[in-house]
């Protein structure tokens, strides 16, 4: 398989007149990161047998006095970069150490995707799981922001201003329905399939790009792509876009809702016809799993302060630790427009796009697995279904939800951490340096003042 793949970016590279290759990782947070290298004969053979050092102390990956790792590219991901002026040929890289054998880092988030998707055949017989991504984004004319030890402010403009909520807003309103229109062109190039596009719920500005399934690793790097696309290609239009779960006071956040289910052969095994929302027994013990660990899931799948700023009742947003066929305060939505058996589905909609989306994908994909082999039964345990206002008072008192904040959530990954050492996947060593990175975060912004406490407090 290497060698054909060999054999076609080498192809790519002399039918293209290529410049330059292009390695590409993202950092602990999620962050991208790329190095360039000018092409010469057999470049990529040198690249696959030595690759290229750098300081994974940068990336928040390793210490200072032991910071030397090793980019290979991934031949699969090869895709012409349409941003740079050079011809570039960009892939996505493995991580290594500098060991003898060269052996994986274990921190590695591709790496990881690997061996969960390993482990999910082992466990349950499947051979792939989907995932679907919605990403939703806001896009402005101007932002502006800044921190100082004496300042602190943003402030952003927008070219659009509805009166009521902008879900499929129409053109000539929806300024920016052209724009989506060569953003989904422009993903194509880059692999990836978009479902549709539309104007979201937020009247400022705020936008919606469905794509369609993929494994899961090339799901997470399909959500890298995408924001990589987006975010250049708004500079190229004077625009600024965000992914920011709350951007704006009192306008709805930014998710980035995912869908899933498993197969087999070619077969959903999340199917079963004439059960609630068509989903099979396995289905139900996933959802079980997913919701049992939600507080825990959601230090990877909102692991940002400004996460739970858009978690909040009154904006769609899913607050509650349940799940049904039409409720969007659910964490778990079974969407009932479905009628194919070979995509029936739910939607787990907490997460955001400040994630690292290989170590969200792998934490959701461990919790399923546990709920499939402890048979945790949604039903049995209280989270549903709910077809009706789960913020009814009559219910409030029966229902668990997600965690208030990022602290919360950090807790319970303290807390509740065994499901994701399933198969030695997620290690103590990254878990508590994530712990690290997150709790850092938080004292970050806990102790610097905020605009809005000079307008409650300043004239006390």
């Amino acid at each position: 398989m290497q060698n054909e793949q060999l054999a076609n970016c080498k192809n790519i590279i002399k039918e293209n007149n290529i410049e330059f290759i292009d390695l590409k990782c993202i950092d602990f947070t999620g962050r991208l990161h790329h190095i360039s290298l000018p092409v010469y004969d057999n470049i990529l053979e040198k690249l696959i047998s030595e690759g290229v050092g750098f300081d994974g102390s940068s990336y928040g990956f390793r210490k200072v006095e032991n910071s030397d790792m090793i980019l290979v590219p991934d031949l699969a991901t090869a895709v012409i970069d349409p941003f740079r002026q050079a011809r570039t040929l960009s892939f996505y890289s493995h991580i290594k150490l500098t060991d003898e054998k060269r052996s994986p880092f274990m921190q590695d988030g591709r790496y990881l995707a690997k061996k969960a998707q390993e482990l999910l055949t082992e466990v349950t017989g499947a051979d792939k799981s989907w995932w679907g991504p919605e990403f939703e984004f806001y896009i402005f004319s101007n932002v502006e922001y800044d921190t100082r030890t004496a300042a602190s402010f943003y402030k952003v403009e927008h070219a659009e201003e509805f009166y009521k909520k902008a879900y499929h807003a129409a053109n000539p309103f929806d300024v920016y329905d052209d724009f989506r229109d060569d953003a989904c062109k422009l993903l194509n190039k880059f692999g990836i399939k978009v479902k549709y596009h539309h104007h979201e719920v937020g009247e400022r500005g705020q936008q919606e790009i469905e794509t369609y399934f993929s494994d899961l690793l090339d799901t997470a790097d399909n959500i890298v792509s995408t924001k990589y696309a987006l975010f250049n290609f708004a500079v190229e239009r004077n625009l600024f876009v965000t992914f920011m779960p709350k951007p704006m006071y009192m306008q709805a956040g930014n998710g980035m809702h995912l869908h899933m289910f498993l197969t087999k052969n070619g077969k959903n095994l999340f199917y079963q016809k004439g059960e609630y929302g068509n989903i099979s027994e396995m289905g139900r013990y996933f959802i079980g799993g997913l919701l049992k660990h939600g507080p825990a899931l959601a230090a990877f799948t909102n692991p940002s302060t400004n996460s739970f700023k858009r978690l909040v009742p009154g904006f769609e947003a899913p607050v509650a630790l349940t799940y049904g066929t039409g409720n969007r305060a659910s964490a778990i939505r079974i969407p009932s427009y479905v009628s194919d058996p070979n995509t029936t589905r739910f939607e787990y909609r907490p997460p955001d796009a400040t994630a690292n989306p290989y170590l969200c994908l792998v934490a959701m994909l461990l919790a399923g697995i546990d709920g499939y082999v402890n048979k945790i039964d949604p039903v049995k345990e209280g989270y549903g279904p709910f077809d009706k206002n789960i913020l009814a008072e009559d219910l409030k008192d029966h229902i668990h939800f997600l965690p208030r904040n990022l602290n919360e959530a950090l807790d319970a990954l303290q807390a509740d951490c065994e499901f994701l050492k399933r198969g030695d996947i997620f290690s103590d060593e990254l878990l508590e340096q994530w712990i690290k990175l997150k709790n850092e975060e938080i004292m970050a912004i806990g102790t610097m003042p905020h605009p809005f406490e000079y307008k409650m407090y300043f004239n006390l």
